[in-house]
């Protein structure tokens, strides 16, 4: 579905943001938000904006589409091939920029129409990679807030030092942790978060230690 700048009600600021619909900046997502930031810059006035599931890349579209005016072209991936085409072919027309949202880029997606493919491989492309230790600790922390939950910062820097580096599982850590909070009217803390994750298979549990590095496992 194409949207555009004229239909959004979002911030315009492109770093972090304490409110709750603003995009958190660092390293693994500034080059993208660079890349959209210049867009009169594009070789065409057509880019692809890829990056794993939950990594924030629609959001990041529609605030583009706020600050350019421009049009998005959400989930092209699984659009018919001629629709993504012809938008893209628009938008050359109109001078108005067009961010095509996917979740990879040719090869890895599979375009089949050789004009299309063409017209990709000319376009700009910005990438959201996978969250770095530094935005960690930021996507628990607003996930927590959402929630009204109480994380302390010792919890925080606890989980993304264990948890996978991916967007999707720091939503399913904090979704388990939520629900097992709720279900058994506890409070967050490590001990707690350890036996919820490591029973929902999130994170894995230490290996048995000996007799000397007994004491600092019971702190892992």
């Amino acid at each position: 579905m194409t949207q555009t700048g004229s239909q959004m009600a979002l911030p315009l600021a492109w770093p972090a943001d304490p409110r709750a619909d603003a995009f958190i900046v660092s390293p693994s997502n500034a080059a993208a938000v660079h890349a959209l930031e210049h867009w009169g810059a594009w070789p065409t006035r057509a880019a692809i904006l890829t990056g794993p599931r939950k990594s924030g890349r629609s959001l990041l579209a529609r605030i583009f589409a706020a600050k350019s005016g421009g049009t998005i072209l959400d989930d092209a991936d699984r659009l018919p091939e001629a629709d993504v085409f012809h938008a893209w072919n628009r938008a050359q027309e109109t001078r108005r920029p067009l961010l095509i949202v996917a979740e990879a880029e040719p090869p890895v997606w599979p375009v089949k129409l050789p004009d299309l493919r063409s017209r990709l491989a000319a376009s700009a492309h910005a990438v959201i990679q996978a969250p770095d230790d530094a935005l960690m600790p930021q996507l628990l922390a607003r996930l927590f807030e959402r929630r009204a939950l109480d994380a302390r910062a010792d919890l925080i820097d606890w989980l993304a030092a264990r948890i996978e580096r991916s967007h999707v599982a720091v939503m399913r850590a904090v979704d388990a942790l939520d629900q097992e909070a709720m279900e058994r009217r506890k409070r967050l803390s490590i001990p707690f978060a350890r036996i919820t994750l490591v029973d929902a298979g999130i994170i894995v549990p230490p290996r048995p230690s000996s007799g000397s590095d007994r004491s600092s496992e019971e702190d892992t």
